[in-house]
């Protein structure tokens, strides 16, 4: 038989685990990591020491289940990584145990919900999309000159009056603006006349 182990998370502004690690004492976890969180939830050393001390046939025990994922699909993500290495899952408040037949059943219903929300993100934004185009418009942020300030960086640039960060100074925008400008190509016919010395 596996052992349990028990995971809680608190920010710095409720820095208090005592409710967290009380809980999963009495869920019979042998051992607790606690981390605590300042900013991005990306680094928790704890977690990482938790993950890899856990063998097939163990249990992650949370408290609640956003104490390890930022997001159902993170979770999700998760849990399935677990799966893949024959390790259970249990969250406390929320009664799911993926080691029983109903808990994986509830844990593939949160996946499958999950995946839904995933895909209607993406209808979305193609959708999004295609009305822009059929209003004229591209994806992407909207270009941060315009064309009379782009034809004039071009048309420095290529009398070499000055460098790329120069012209971006003269212009309020940074070199990548510039090269990205330089490298688009031109949008009217003025921009391919002639260079000029105005």
């Amino acid at each position: 038989m596996g052992h349990l182990l028990g995971y809680a998370r608190v920010s710095t502004t409720d820095q208090d685990a005592s409710l967290q690690i009380d809980a999963l004492t009495n869920a019979g976890c042998y051992r607790v990591f606690v981390d605590t969180i300042s900013g991005s939830l990306q680094h928790r050393p704890e977690l990482d020491k938790l993950l890899d001390q856990l063998r097939p046939g163990d249990t992650l025990v949370v408290w609640r289940l956003d104490r390890l994922g930022r997001s159902i699909r993170h979770l999700i993500d998760q849990l399935e990584v677990l799966a893949d290495r024959g390790v259970g899952f249990r969250s406390l408040q929320e009664t799911i145990d993926t080691t029983s037949p109903g808990g994986r059943l509830v844990f593939h219903v949160f996946a499958a919900l999950a995946e839904f929300e995933r895909d209607l993100i993406r209808e979305r934004t193609n959708a999004g999309l295609a009305a822009a185009r059929a209003r004229g418009r591209t994806g992407g942020r909207p270009s941060l000159l315009s064309a009379d300030q782009v034809r004039a960086a071009r048309r420095m640039y290529e009398q070499k009056e000055m460098t790329v960060a120069q012209i971006g100074s003269v212009l309020g925008v940074s070199r990548t603006t510039i090269y990205r400008a330089l490298n688009r190509p031109p949008t009217t016919r003025a921009s391919r006349l002639p260079n000029s010395t105005a």
